[in-house]
This record gives C-alpha cells, sequence and structure tokens, in this order.
C-alpha cells in the first residue's frame, strides 16, 4: 500500500480542514466582497489591501502573528481564557483559523470580480420591478456571481490543501490532530523516507493539475478565448 496509516490520517485531516475554510469563507466573504465590489468609500483602498496582504506576506510572519495574538499572553488567548476555553494553537481550531486568514484573498478577489461583473443594469431593473435590496442581491445578484463562487471555493480549497508554513507555525506537528499534508511530507523527507514522500508529493501535484484544469473549464467561454 502506498500511504501509510500516518499519511492517510494526514490526508484525511487536510480534507476536513481545507473543506471547513472553503466553507466558512465563502460564507464570510461573501458580504466582504459585496462591499468591496460596490462600495464608494475612501476605505475600500485599505481594506482592499489588508485582505490581499497573504499573497505578499511569508506564511510564517502569518502564523508568527496569529501565534501570538492566540497565545495564552495575546488578546484572543487571554479572551478565551477568561471566557474558560482552551486556547487555539496546536489545535485544530488553530490551523482553522489559520487558513481562513491564509486563503482569504483567494475567496475575497474571485468573488469580488464576479460582483463587479454584475453591473448596475440587472439590479436596475430588478428596483423598478419592485426588488428590495436583499431581493435583488439573492434573486439577481448571487445567480449572476456563481462562477466567481465556483472560482472561489476551487482555489480556497486547494490553497489550503497546499498550505505548509502556517499551520507548521499554528499546529505543530501532532500526528491526528495538526498534521497536514505538506507537515507529513516535510517528516517523510526528514527522514529520508523518499518513497513515501514521493507518494504523497505526487498526489499534490496531480491535484494541482486537476484543480487549475477545473479552474480552466469553469470558466465561461468567452473568458477561455
Amino acid at each position: 500500500m502506498p500511504f501509510s496509516a500516518d499519511d492517510l490520517a494526514a490526508i484525511g485531516l487536510t480534507l476536513r480542514l481545507a473543506g471547513l475554510t472553503t466553507l466558512l469563507l465563502l460564507v464570510l466573504c461573501t458580504p466582504l466582497a459585496w462591499w468591496l465590489a460596490r462600495t464608494p468609500s475612501r476605505w475600500r483602498g485599505p481594506v482592499s489591501a489588508v485582505v490581499a496582504l497573504p499573497l505578499v506576506l511569508p506564511p510564517t510572519v502569518i502564523g508568527f502573528y496569529l501565534l501570538l495574538l492566540m497565545g495564552p499572553h495575546g488578546a484572543v488567548g487571554r479572551l478565551m481564557q477568561s471566557l474558560g476555553l482552551a486556547t487555539l494553537p496546536f489545535t485544530f481550531g488553530g490551523l482553522l483559523v489559520g487558513s481562513l486568514v491564509y486563503s482569504l484573498p483567494f475567496a475575497v478577489q474571485p468573488l469580488q470580480r464576479a460582483f463587479e461583473a454584475v453591473g448596475d443594469r440587472p439590479l436596475e431593473v430588478a428596483a423598478l420591478l419592485g426588488a428590495g435590496p436583499l431581493d435583488r442581491f439573492f434573486t439577481v445578484a448571487l445567480p449572476l456571481a456563481r462562477p466567481g463562487f465556483l472560482t472561489a471555493g476551487v482555489l480556497s480549497f486547494a490553497h489550503t490543501v497546499g498550505e505548509f508554513g502556517v499551520v507548521l507555525m499554528l499546529g505543530g506537528n501532532i500526528p491526528g490532530v495538526t498534521r497536514v499534508v505538506s507537515v507529513q511530507i516535510y517528516d517523510h523527507v526528514e527522514a529520508l523516507e523518499y518513497v513515501q514522500a514521493h507518494w504523497l508529493a505526487g498526489t499534490m501535484v496531480v491535484f494541482s493539475f486537476a484543480v487549475l484544469l477545473a479552474l480552466h473549464w469553469l470558466q465561461p467561454a468567452r473568458e477561455r478565448t
């Protein structure tokens, strides 16, 4: 069998992390992307810059500051301790928070572009027909932005699967709890277990290719030409 029990546990944990991250990002980022696409506020630029920070910051920097923030001496850590809750670092919950932050732009930016592509005309027509703001959003904007949701979902899932620096900083290397596929590959290489590393790394290569191919075919035909 090419995968050991630890490999399978890491794969299962990674898929669970990526699935939850994607679902939460699509829910949480939709109103933010809508605001960025429609607002004339002068805060649009700074907010867009903050959203895009994970694209340029090293993952270890993001992981380090999240570790400080959520640790026992950080603001979030102290708040959780005051509520009688455990701190998040080195738990699955900590990995989830780190993944949400790290993959944020991969959800927000496709959704923002999709909402911008909707334009004003369909919403104005819906308003003339008596549709309220919420009705226009759910019955006009969301259906028209469907390609953006598909792109955001695929990119967020794939990006979370490929995380290394953030998850290692926040979760460490706890089997069955925080050891994801990227960390498992690193462990195999450190132990000179190149055959096992090849199997996992090769699977990641095939997965990444499939994601890029899916993104190509999910785009409308006019965008592929």
